[in-house]
């Protein structure tokens, strides 16, 4: 989990991010999770798929959550907007104050659901098409 500043309040998150361009998914989890927690993860399964708009009229976020394992930590700095990382129990998340609702959902479900297996992602149409 990491901690970052959110209006003022600081607030607990998943490292999440944006998938950029000819990035896979996975590839996206393991660059994120590095950049925002300082620790190597292997992605092991998927979680699910979720969606939350904070208010009327805002942008609708989706967010794909991931099951990791810890390989190490890297010692890199951590992303300018956040303020440290942490492995914490359930209590402990279930405790703080949260960035959004989907990250209570997302720690219950992964104590609740079943894991979909990541070839159930498909990227093979991540390069540009070939022009014929």
């Amino acid at each position: 989990m990491v901690k970052e500043w959110q209006d003022g309040k600081l607030v607990l998150n998943q490292p999440a991010g944006h998938i950029e361009n000819n990035e896979s998914a996975i590839e996206a989890v393991i660059r994120e999770t590095r950049e925002e927690s300082g620790w190597l993860v292997k992605p092991v399964g998927l979680l699910g798929l979720y969606a939350f708009t904070p208010f009327e009229g805002a942008d609708t976020y989706h967010r794909l959550c991931f099951v990791c394992e810890p390989l190490n930590e890297t010692n890199e700095p951590l992303d300018d907007d956040i303020v440290s990382s942490h492995w914490l129990t359930y209590a402990e998340i279930m405790a703080l104050p949260h960035r959004s609702p989907l990250i209570k959902t997302c720690i219950e479900d992964s104590q609740n659901n079943p894991i979909i297996a990541l070839d159930f992602l498909s990227d093979r149409y991540l390069s540009p098409m070939p022009t014929s």
